[in-house]
C-alpha cells in the first residue's frame, strides 16, 4: 500500500513536472514561428531553460502542489488505466507517424521542409491526436491519482490546446500545405472524434 502510495506520488509529480512544455514550447512556436526560425536551434536550449527554471519552482512547491486529493473509487482507478494505456499508445503511434523531426517541431524551427500532410490512422478520425492523446493521459493520471492539481492540469491542458496551440498551429499547416489541408479540416474533426461518419 506505501508503495503504491508512493508510485501515485511520482506519476503525479512527473505529470506536473513534465507539462509547462506543452504551453512553454508549442504556443511561442506557432504563434512566432519567424522569430524561431531565425534563432533556429537555439530555441530548444531557450526553451529548456524557462522549462528546467518552471520545472524546479514546481519542484519546491510540490508538497502544497500535490496534498490536496479525492479518494478515487477501484473502479475510477481501472478507468484510469485503462486512459493511460490508451493515450500512451496514441501518442506513440502519432509519434511514428509524424516522425521524431514533427513530433518536436523541426518544421516549424528550422527552415520548412518537404513534408507530407499525415492523413492516416489516428489523423483519419482527429486533426489532433496528440493532443487527444495528451487529454487522456492527464485524465487516466487523474483518475489514478487522485491528486487535483493533476485535475486542474488536465482541464488546463485541454483548454490552452484548443484555444491556443491548435489554432496557432493549424495556421502554420494552412501556410504549408494551403488547400489541402483546407480540404483536410472540413473532413476531419479537430480533437474529438464523430460519433456518426459525416455525410
Amino acid at each position: 500500500m506505501v508503495i503504491l502510495s508512493i508510485v501515485k506520488n511520482i506519476l503525479a509529480l512527473v505529470t506536473i513536472l513534465l507539462w509547462p512544455v506543452i504551453p512553454l514550447f508549442w504556443i511561442p512556436v506557432h504563434f512566432a514561428t519567424g522569430y524561431f526560425r531565425r534563432l533556429g536551434s537555439l530555441t530548444y536550449l531557450l526553451i529548456a531553460i524557462i522549462w528546467f527554471l518552471t520545472a524546479y519552482l514546481i519542484f519546491l512547491k510540490r508538497g502544497p502542489i500535490t496534498a490536496h486529493r479525492i479518494v478515487v473509487p477501484v473502479l475510477l482507478s481501472i478507468v484510469g488505466l485503462i486512459l493511460l494505456a490508451a493515450g500512451t499508445l496514441l501518442h506513440i503511434w502519432t509519434a511514428a507517424l509524424l516522425s521524431l523531426q514533427g513530433i518536436i517541431g523541426i518544421p516549424e524551427i528550422l527552415k520548412p521542409q518537404r513534408s507530407k500532410l499525415v492523413d492516416k490512422g489516428p489523423f483519419a478520425v482527429v486533426r489532433h491526436p496528440t493532443y487527444l492523446a495528451h487529454t487522456m493521459i492527464f485524465l487516466g493520471i487523474y483518475f489514478i491519482t487522485g491528486v487535483t492539481a493533476v485535475g486542474i492540469l488536465t482541464l488546463a491542458d485541454f483548454i490552452v490546446a484548443n484555444g491556443a496551440v491548435i489554432p496557432f498551429e493549424e495556421k502554420e499547416l494552412l501556410q504549408r500545405f494551403g488547400e489541402q489541408y483546407r480540404k483536410y479540416i472540413t473532413m476531419v474533426p479537430r480533437i474529438i472524434p464523430r460519433i456518426s461518419p459525416k455525410i
